[in-house]
């Protein structure tokens, strides 16, 4: 299934369906697809928005979560998005707490699965001899409870993304700023209704994270799913799909 890419200044971006805006934030090696069930579902009740992130488009100094966040304000503000119900995955999710925790006004729920911001076992931390694509294929794997989760396709996106060395570099000062930018000491700010959705099997963000975040963030509920790994969304779609809808219905006219 493709989506037109729209353009709207420096902004990429998928919009679908039409409806309060459903914004979806990507992870570190995180792509359109890893939404394509989401949007198709959702993008019959809200506008389903997915920007593209500009993980190797900043300069090195903004290469950062701040500058993530920064880039992901001024979409939202050049695009006028009102009542947003804003979900992050991995790297996407500290994105998205980053922004509620400094622009609260336009968001109306917030929604996490397998975020980062408070722990993780990130892949910037044993970083491979370039050209070794058996060492991506199993970090690849292990994002999933089910490692043929991890296609050739998907193998051959990242692997061709750590062969570039701008790219290592930029994906090494991504992770190294999502683990500086520890988020514990200010999620009791966050006032909106919040979604934890949680792989029971996810190992770069365990289950214990997902319970952190749910003592942690006062208005949330937290779901696990069993047999799941750090992409639920991807990972377990139906299900995934089925927690997400019943949180918005329960949120419509608040």
């Amino acid at each position: 299934m493709s989506y037109t890419l729209k353009q709207q200044d420096k902004f990429k971006f998928i919009e679908e369906g039409e409806g309060e805006p459903l914004i979806l934030l990507h992870g570190l090696f995180g792509a359109l697809s890893n939404f394509a069930d989401l949007v198709e579902y959702f993008k019959h009740t809200h506008k389903v928005i997915v920007p593209m992130l500009p993980l190797f488009d900043l300069d090195i100094f903004h290469t950062t979560v701040g500058g993530l966040e920064k880039f992901v304000h001024k979409f939202i503000k050049a695009r006028g998005y009102d009542n947003i119900h804003l979900l992050g995955n991995s790297l996407g999710g500290h994105v998205a707490l980053v922004h509620i925790l400094k622009h609260p006004e336009k968001i109306k729920t917030l929604i996490l699965t397998g975020s980062s911001g408070l722990f993780e076992n990130g892949m910037g931390d044993s970083y491979p001899k370039r050209g070794d694509k058996e060492y991506i294929r199993k970090k690849t794997e292990i994002t999933f409870y089910d490692p043929a989760m991890a296609t050739e396709e998907l193998v051959n996106e990242i692997f061709e993304i750590t062969n570039n060395r701008l790219k290592v570099i930029k994906i090494i000062a991504l992770a190294k700023s999502a683990i500086r930018n520890n988020l514990g000491e200010e999620l009791n700010h966050i006032k909106q209704p919040t979604l934890l959705i949680w792989g029971n099997n996810d190992i770069i963000t365990p289950p214990f994270v997902g319970q952190e975040f749910n003592k942690l963030i006062p208005n949330s509920e937290l779901h696990f799913i069993d047999k799941c790994g750090h992409a639920p969304m991807m990972e377990v779609p139906i299900e995934f799909n089925k927690i997400l809808e019943a949180f918005l219905n329960k949120n419509k006219y608040s």
